[in-house]
C-alpha cells in the first residue's frame, strides 16, 4: 500500500487559513489517500521546523505570512518565480531529500484572469498596480511574463515602489498616490495589491480613483477577496470596466502545490469557489 502523503499549511497566526478546506476538497474529489492540515510555528520555531520535514513525515505544504522570506532563506533550490519575488510560499521535498521552495502566487494572479477574461492580455500592454506590499512583487512578476511593457506601481510612499522598479527593471515605473488618476486612462489593466476596502483592515465607503476615464474593455482586478466585491471593484465596475475578482487568486495558487504534493493536477471547480465563498460568509 502506497504512503500516505501528509501537506500543510503554516503560518502565524493559521487557525483562519482555508487553504485546508481547498486540499481536502481536491483529495476527497480525486479519491486520493492523503492529507493536509493547519500548523501554526511561531517565527522561533518555524525554521526548525521547515528543516525536519522528511523527518516529521511531511511532504511540503504551504507557507504564509509571516514566513514567506524565511523559507527563500531556508530552501536549498528555489523556482524562477521565488528568486524574482524574493519569497517562497510552498515548499516540498525532491528525490534527494532537499528543501525546495516555489511561488505560486504569480500564477495564481494569471491563471485566475485566465479563467475569467481569456483576453485580459491580449490587447495593449500597459497596467497600473497599486501598491507596493509584499503581494504586488508577484503581480508584477506575472505581468512582466505576460509581456507587459509599461508597468506603472503606485504607492502612498514612493520609495517603496521605485524599490520595485529597482528590482523588476526599466519596465517599472514609480509614482505617487497623488498621480495616480493620471495613469488610469492609459491603462490596460488596473491590479488593486492594497488593503483599502478590505474587511477589518482598510474598509472605505469610496475607492479614491475616478475610472470614467478607463480605456474601453480596461480589466480591474483586485487581490482582495473579503469582501468580494471591493470598493474598487464596485465603482470599477460601475465605470464599465471589465471585473474580476481576488478569490480565484487564492483558488489557482494552491495548484502547484497540490500537484508536487499529491502527483495529480487539480482543477479549480465552481463547486470549490462556492465551498469557500460559503465559508467566508460565515465568518
Amino acid at each position: 500500500m502506497a504512503e500516505m502523503k501528509q501537506a500543510f499549511v503554516t503560518g502565524f497566526p493559521i487557525k483562519h487559513s482555508r487553504s485546508p478546506l481547498i486540499h481536502n476538497y481536491w483529495l476527497q474529489r480525486y479519491g486520493l489517500s492523503g492529507s493536509y492540515k493547519a500548523i501554526e510555528n511561531s517565527p522561533d520555531n518555524f525554521p526548525y521546523f521547515a528543516k525536519t520535514l522528511a523527518e516529521q513525515g511531511l511532504s511540503g505544504g504551504n507557507v504564509t505570512i509571516p514566513h514567506k522570506e524565511t523559507a527563500f532563506a531556508l530552501c536549498e533550490k528555489r523556482d524562477a518565480a521565488a528568486e524574482a519575488i524574493g519569497a517562497v510560499n510552498t515548499l516540498w521535498i525532491d528525490a534527494e531529500f532537499k528543501l525546495n521552495g516555489g511561488n505560486t502566487d504569480a500564477y495564481g494572479f494569471a491563471a485566475n484572469l485566465d479563467a475569467q477574461l481569456p483576453d485580459w492580455d491580449k490587447g495593449g500592454k500597459t497596467a497600473l498596480v497599486l501598491g507596493a506590499g509584499g503581494a504586488s512583487r508577484a503581480v508584477l512578476y506575472a505581468l512582466l511574463n505576460r509581456g507587459f511593457e509599461k508597468i506603472i506601481v503606485v504607492n502612498r510612499t514612493v520609495e517603496r515602489a521605485q524599490a520595485l522598479a529597482d528590482h523588476f527593471g526599466s519596465k517599472i515605473l514609480a509614482a505617487g498616490w497623488d498621480q495616480a488618476q493620471g495613469f488610469v486612462r492609459s491603462a490596460d489593466v488596473i491590479v488593486n495589491t492594497t488593503s483599502l476596502g478590505m474587511s477589518g483592515h482598510g474598509e472605505v465607503e469610496a475607492f479614491p480613483l475616478d475610472f470614467s476615464e478607463a480605456k474601453t474593455g480596461a480589466v480591474a482586478t483586485d487581490i482582495v477577496y473579503i469582501p468580494l466585491e471591493t470598493p474598487f471593484l464596485a465603482q470599477a465596475r460601475q465605470a464599465g470596466l471589465r471585473c474580476v475578482d481576488g478569490l480565484g487568486m487564492l483558488l489557482h495558487q494552491a495548484v502547484p502545490g497540490f500537484e508536487h504534493w499529491f502527483g495529480v493536477r487539480p482543477e479549480v471547480t465552481d463547486e470549490l469557489r462556492q465551498i469557500i465563498l460559503n465559508d467566508v460568509q460565515k465568518s
